[in-house]
């Protein structure tokens, strides 16, 4: 560290191998103080314009925005944060067109100016002095100030990185670059405000020593900071040789201590930070000012721009707007740059917006650019490798480049090579070495990190995997540890294991539950092979079965009792029982002999019987269809079991007080057949019911013919079919309720036609 304070203070200039001495152009842009730049209408802000990652978006299209506020906000100090550059509205927040030759897009936030141009609120700081360099770090880094020199790397970033290891503060203003001015007539309007900012620096870096190097191709510049100084030796101005490139980094570095940057390294390993005068402005608007960097000052020069000069442009301002302004007429044959001719980038689309990287934008004509220059084989000449400043050989860089042998590019150090363009530049062949090396080392940086990546996702698997296994030993160690305690218990407990035991328990408790619930719902349980509690229903199945034999039996009596009697007719028998087995065809039978009763008896009685008789036979015959539908069929043989006494006991009376008439006759049949007792089951019942009418209709048939009136024949005969209308049902348990009230009304209307 030493080392390079004492030869910084030898006043001693070194050289550096190779370089240049390009034709300046800088009087073409240098000659005006710098002008502020039209306001635009329309601003495009990228939401990256820096060497880092991006920060996450603030606003949402729709919202209006005021001049300086924060478009977006980063997670550290590499994430720097962009500004609307004025105020107005955010239209769009969508990929636009970006200054660069591939011609790409980039996310960036649309706002519409309002002419306003209206501040945010700000909050000038009088003396820095009263801040600690955190604050004034947080500060820049607030401010989103970036290298201005060409690198963009965030300056809050470096300088928090630099605390406590610089010796030597070099603040660049050789500024090189053919064609380029801004430095210069920012250090010749702005010598103030600049050595202010290098002061603030100096108060966070506390350096040994501070230099502000100025090539000699500036006296301008060089007298108007040593007046900004007032005298005071705090910073030295230290004048440089003019030499291309002698405004790079290492080779300043060089050419002020003689020391050369070791490979792979930065500048702060050997005790020195660099900041450009550009961003040394901007670090004092950023804190004296609290002013963001929203503009910067870009040189506009070429023969194809007839007003050149210096102005301050608003990022996120139209390229093709500022050249409009400056005269410029759009020529295919003529392409413009973003940057010199040695460094600078073509654009391919004027639309694309001015960012913190455009210090210049280029316009040549045929003079200074020619279009028909091609790309010829390389004649290995070595003029590239002759001119290159930091001892590379282009040739082969290019070879492997063009292979993409990427391990052979690095071993030729291509990764030192700091894009000046020389080689380029002297190459009689006319190749873009430039190009070919951007493009190789944009390769290599993504073959890192795709390594980089996986060699975390591979940290991160071993690691995960480590946890697992620790995880299983300590479940392992548990299961030993409860293991043997549980052995010492058995041991203690004079062999009993006490969860064998626990478990025996509950399921012992689990058993007694279930046979409680089960007894109270009197259904008996087992127990499965699996400890499950089950339902028992052997006597469910046993019940079920005897009532299935009991009712066979019956039905079996039933037959044998019926064929003994020999009054009914196979035919008919057989007739009545599939009547009776089939509720719907019962209920058609029924219903067609109600409807030829009814018929015969309106005929018989339209020409013998009274009125009252009819009456009599249509009540009948109508009270026997109103029959309630009776839902037990319990209830309804009870029912039916009543009906048959009263019915018995009524004709008995009858007998012993008037002589037997034929249809007396038929009512003793009828009520003496269904004299059977209750049936348990209702079809039996039914069929029984079917069975007495058929036999009480034959005993009516027989006594008609020898001594009954016909009227009386046609009541007997209206009553008996009447009785069928009780198979409408479709229940053959209310059919037998039915028919035994109908056997009762039958009875009371022939006592009433007797009578008459």
């Amino acid at each position: 560290m030493t080392d390079v304070i004492s030869r910084y203070n030898s006043g001693k200039l070194w050289d550096f191998a190779g370089g240049i001495h390009p034709p300046e152009m800088k009087s073409q842009s240098n000659q005006t103080p710098i002008t502020h730049a039209p306001l635009a209408t329309h601003f495009y802000v990228p939401v990256k314009q820096h060497a880092g990652s991006a920060g996450n978006i603030l606003v949402n299209v729709g919202d209006t925005v005021l001049k300086g506020q924060a478009l977006t906000q980063g997670d550290g100090l590499r994430a720097l944060p962009v500004h609307a550059p004025t105020s107005g509205k955010i239209v769009a927040i969508a990929p636009h067109i970006a200054a660069h030759p591939s011609g790409l897009s980039e996310l960036s936030i649309h706002i519409e100016a309002d002419g306003l141009d209206q501040w945010r609120e700000q909050c000038p700081v009088d003396d820095f002095l009263q801040l600690s360099p955190e604050q004034l770090i947080q500060k820049i880094y607030g401010a989103g100030i970036a290298g201005l020199g060409g690198a963009v790397f965030p300056t809050a970033a470096k300088v928090d990185a630099a605390q406590n290891k610089v010796k030597l503060l070099i603040i660049n203003g050789a500024e090189c670059e053919p064609y380029i001015t801004c430095d210069d007539r920012l250090m010749r309007d702005y010598a103030e405000e600049i050595i202010e900012g290098c002061r603030i620096l100096r108060y966070i870096l506390r350096p040994e020593k501070m230099v502000i190097a100025i090539e000699d191709n500036k006296p301008e510049a060089i007298q108007a900071l040593k007046h900004a100084l007032h005298g005071a030796n705090d910073i030295d101005i230290r004048v440089i040789p003019t030499k291309y490139p002698s405004g790079a980094a290492k080779q300043l570095i060089q050419i002020l201590t003689g020391m050369e940057v070791p490979s792979g390294q930065r500048s702060s390993s050997i005790g020195v930070l660099m900041q450009n005068v550009g961003t040394v402005f901007a670090i004092k608007r950023a804190v004296i000012n609290d002013e963001p960097l929203i503009e910067r000052v870009v040189t506009l020069t070429g023969d194809k721009i007839p007003n050149k000069g210096n102005q301050w442009v608003r990022f996120g301002t139209p390229i093709h707007f500022l050249l409009e302004k400056a005269g410029y007429q759009a020529d295919t044959r003529f392409p413009v740059f973003v940057g010199g001719p040695m460094m600078g980038l073509m654009v391919p689309d004027l639309t694309a917006p001015v960012t913190k990287t455009a210090n210049c934008l280029l316009a040549p004509d045929h003079f200074e650019y020619d279009p028909l220059a091609t790309e010829q084989s390389c004649i290995r000449c070595s003029a590239c490798s002759d001119a290159c400043p930091v001892h590379l050989m282009p040739q082969q860089m290019y070879w492997y480049s063009r292979a993409e042998d990427h391990d052979n590019a690095k071993k030729q150090n291509i990764m030192d090579c700091i894009e000046c363009g020389l080689c380029a530049y002297v190459c009689p062949s006319h190749i873009p070495l430039i190009q070919y090396f951007r493009q190789e080392k944009a390769k290599i940086w993504d073959i890192a990190d795709k390594a980089k990546k996986s060699e975390e996702a591979k940290v991160r698997f071993e690691a995960r995997q480590a946890r697992l296994e620790q995880e299983a030993k300590a479940r392992q160690a548990r299961s030993q540890r409860a293991a043997a305690a549980r052995r010492e218990e058995v041991a203690a407990n004079q062999g009993e294991d006490p969860v064998k035991a626990a478990l025996e328990r509950l399921k012992a408790k689990k058993a007694g539950e279930a046979t409680t619930i089960n007894a109270d719902a009197k259904i008996k349980t087992i127990i499965g092979k699996n400890g499950e509690t089950l339902p028992d229903n052997a006597d469910l199945m046993a019940q079920r079965k005897a009532r299935r034999l009991a009712r066979q039996q019956e039905l079996d009596q039933s037959k044998v009792t019926n064929g003994a009697c020999g009054s009914i007719p196979e035919t008919e028998k057989n007739a009545e029982n599939s009547t009776a087995l089939d509720p719907k065809k019962a209920a058609v039978a029924a219903a067609l002999a109600r409807a030829k009763a009814k018929k015969a008896a309106q005929q018989q009685n339209t020409e013998t019987t009274p009125q009252s008789t009819q009456s009599a036979v249509e009540n009948t015959t109508v009270s026997t269809s109103e029959t309630p539908a009776e839902t037990d069929p319990k209830k309804a043989a009870v029912a039916a079991a009543i009906a048959r006494a009263k019915a018995k006991k009524a004709q008995q009376q009858n007998t012993e007080s008037a002589p037997q008439s034929p249809q007396s006759v038929v009512e003793n049949t009828t009520v003496s057949t269904s004299e059977t007792p209750a049936e348990t089951d209702p079809k039996k019942a039914a069929v029984a019911a079917a069975i007495a009418r058929a036999k009480a209709k034959k005993a009516a048939q027989q006594q008609n013919t020898e001594t009954t009136p016909q009227s009386s024949q046609s009541a007997v005969e209206n009553t008996t079919v009447s009785e069928p209308e009780t198979a409408q049902e479709t229940d053959p348990k209310k059919a037998a309720v039915a028919a035994a009230i109908a056997r009762a009304k039958a009875k009371k209307a022939a006592q009433q036609t007797k009578t008459y």
